[in-house]
């Protein structure tokens, strides 16, 4: 498997985190249907990127999965993948994967609910809660395909702490409507 080449950014610059995370947003396919979202998993410790993920940038690889991955759920793939594991011992096993203070920086909201019944970004998320503490996000999710998704309330009532990263709202906002009218 190849090795891929990750910018080197600092600890805490949440800024530039969520830009790479928007540099992921902008791979995903547009369409009218979905929104293009970008993931970046972190060693929060010492800023090394464990991987990158944006929507459906790998349909249909897990057991269940309809063809609709979600960035966050491609991250996780992607670090299961890199240390030899199979789909279903994934999901068991990926825990200890993990540094022990892994931070995810998502471009929008994560998931909690899903219109496809496939398993949400906030129970992969709250299943790793011991290791992964901290999701910073660029926007809420819009209305648009789930009316008042409930991601940060669901993410800070596990005690998983929801960061918005302000200055990056509008990048966010931009890449996850790529194929939508305007």
């Amino acid at each position: 498997m190849a090795t891929t080449m990750h910018p080197s950014i600092a600890p805490g610059d949440h800024k530039a985190f969520m830009e790479y995370a928007v540099a992921q947003a902008r791979l995903s396919p547009p369409g009218p249907d979905k929104f293009c979202v970008g993931a970046v998993l972190v060693d929060g410790d010492t800023g090394v990127i464990l991987s990158t993920g944006y929507s459906i940038e790998l349909p249909g690889y897990m057991e269940g999965d309809m063809g609709s991955t979600h960035a966050e759920q491609c991250c996780f793939i992607k670090v299961a993948q890199a240390n030899g594991l199979s789909a279903v011992r994934a999901e068991e096993r990926f825990i200890d994967l993990l540094p022990a203070n892994t931070v995810l920086y998502t471009t929008m909201e994560p998931c909690n609910s899903r219109l496809s019944g496939n398993r949400t970004c906030c129970d992969r998320i709250v299943a790793l809660k011991e290791k992964l503490k901290t999701v910073y996000v660029g926007i809420q999710e819009p209305n648009t395909f789930i009316v008042d998704n409930d991601g940060k309330r669901r993410l800070e009532a596990e005690g998983i702490k929801f960061e918005m990263v302000e200055e990056t709202h509008d990048l966010c906002y931009e890449a996850a409507m790529n194929g939508h009218k305007k």
